[in-house]
């Protein structure tokens, strides 16, 4: 895989979808699972995190892969039992649900986590995620 660099932002959102073609195409998902962007403080960090998610969106669809969209309250509802836990307890969780031997990092958690929701069904028990924010 190649590495992203600090270069100007046309590049690093090349290298983000040639990334994601090669992972595509090396382990052929049948479909993708992907946050929503939510608006924090630094606005800058908003948008660059909305590039890099339109990159990814572009990667799936492209592979001609369906893309299912969850919203973070969503995920840590799913993954927790309360759309409002903090990123430790995703963490452990998501060790739990996957018994992986040691705990993923906050990144590798919130994507594990975005899956595992996914794989709910879009669901948060009986009630339906759809149109959920």
């Amino acid at each position: 895989m190649h590495q992203i660099r600090r270069r100007d932002l046309p590049g690093r959102l090349k290298t983000i979808l040639e990334n994601l073609r090669e992972v595509i195409g090396e382990h052929r998902p049948q479909q993708i699972a992907i946050e929503k962007v939510f608006v924090n403080v630094n606005p800058a960090s908003t948008l660059a995190l909305g590039q890099a998610r339109g990159t990814a969106i572009c990667a799936a669809v492209d592979a001609g892969l369906p893309v299912s969209e969850y919203t973070a309250l969503q995920v840590k509802q799913a993954v927790v039992g309360n759309g409002h836990a903090s990123k430790e307890q995703v963490q452990h969780m998501v060790k739990r649900l996957l018994s992986l031997a040691g705990e993923p990092s906050a990144d590798a958690a919130d994507a594990l986590a975005c899956a595992i929701c996914h794989a709910h069904g879009g669901r948060l028990g009986k009630l339906s995620t759809r149109g959920f924010r």
